[in-house]
Formats: C-alpha cells, structure tokens, sequence
C-alpha cells in the first residue's frame, strides 16, 4: 500500500508537470512571452538587453499591424537578397516539413531566429526611398523615433526603392538605419511570418512601460 500511495504521488506530480509545460507553452505561443533584445537595430529605441513582454494575441488573431508598431517576425531564408521590386516579399525556403520538426521550430523555437522591426508601410501602400527619405503614398513619413542626423540609406545595389507593398504584407526596418538588416534587403514581411507586437518594456526599470 505505501508503495502505491507513493507511485501514485509521483504520477500525479507527473501529471501537474506536464500540464504546467502544456499552458506555458500554449500561453507563449498564444498570448505572450518575454524576450531580451540581443540586436543594435532598433537603437535609440531598444537597447541590447532590455527586457521586453511580448504581445502574441495580433498573431492569434492574425491581427494586421500599424505603422509604427514594433514587431517581431521569422527571419528570412535570404537576407541580403536583390529586392524585387516586381515581387517584393521576402523568401522562406527553409521552413520545416515534418510534424516534429514545426513543432521544435515554430512552437519550441529551437533554432529559429526572429527579428524586431518597425512597421513602415502597409498593404496597398506606394514607397518610395530616395535621398536618405522615405515617402509613404508621395508624401515624406514623418520619423520622430529615429535620433537626429540619421538617414536611410539602401545597399550597394540600388540607390533608391519604388515599390508597392503586396496584400497580407508589411514594409519594416530598424530605426537604426545603418545597422539594421531588414526588408530593405530581403523584402516585405507576409502577415503569417509577424510573430508578435512589442508591448510592454520591462528592464530597466527606469524605462518601464509600454514600447513606442
């Protein structure tokens, strides 16, 4: 009897167990889930090794971003890319195919990289980059995060970027112009990729409260 009672007590710590692993990952894949910057890109606004909270619910949903948001998405097979302007949306070709793999990719996240973005332009929206400007519709956006002197500059490929912004899609980059690997290079984002929205900054302390 002490032996059941025993066995029984360790299956059903068992059991607690794994129902608490199953709702942890239900509610980061869902809802939310915390995150540390580890990138200079959207310098002055995130720092590397600020905490953030992040909000999945827009990814549930499949919610459509704002412009200005900041948001993360699944890094691209091709990052430096040529961007077409003919087709501007950016490639996944190394996704996984089998179900183990999807889940260890896309749920786990091991071996998946992401990257945090602001949200430029929307679907439908005529851009245009040109002399260190970036004009939404032919009127020049108005970019009061970025810190003074910085412009936006394009690849070695090309000196400016006329393009449409496809449906289901978003144009992103990082405030830190200069040091941000974004959709300049690999093109626009579709919704399916966007991860989740930057919501709440946590660390430091100094800088608590919601990330714009």
């Amino acid at each position: 009897m002490v032996i059941n009672d025993r066995v029984k007590n360790i299956l059903e710590w068992i059991v607690c167990i794994v129902i608490a692993f199953v709702l942890a990952l239900l509610i980061k894949y869902f809802i939310g889930t915390p995150t540390v910057v580890k990138q200079v890109s959207m310098k002055p606004t995130l720092i590397e090794n600020h905490r953030l909270l992040l909000n999945r619910w827009v990814r549930t949903t499949k919610q459509m971003p704002e412009r200005g948001d900041i948001i993360t998405f699944e890094a691209p097979s091709n990052l430096r890319g040529e961007f077409d302007e003919g087709n501007p949306v950016a490639k996944y070709e190394n996704e996984p195919t089998s179900w183990w793999g999807k889940f260890t990719y896309y749920v786990l996240e091991i071996g998946k990289e992401s990257y945090i973005k602001r949200v430029i332009a929307l679907p439908g929206e005529h851009v245009q980059i040109k002399e260190g400007k970036v004009y939404i519709n032919g009127e020049e956006l108005q970019e009061d995060y970025l810190a003074e002197g910085v412009t936006t500059n394009l690849t070695g490929i090309t000196n400016s970027l006329d393009f449409t912004v496809p449906e289901n899609c978003v144009f992103a980059m990082g405030d830190n112009r200069r040091e941000s690997t974004d959709c300049r290079a690999f093109g626009c984002i579709p919704l399916e990729k966007i991860e989740s929205k930057v919501w709440i900054r946590f660390w430091p302390f100094n800088l608590f409260g919601k990330v714009e």
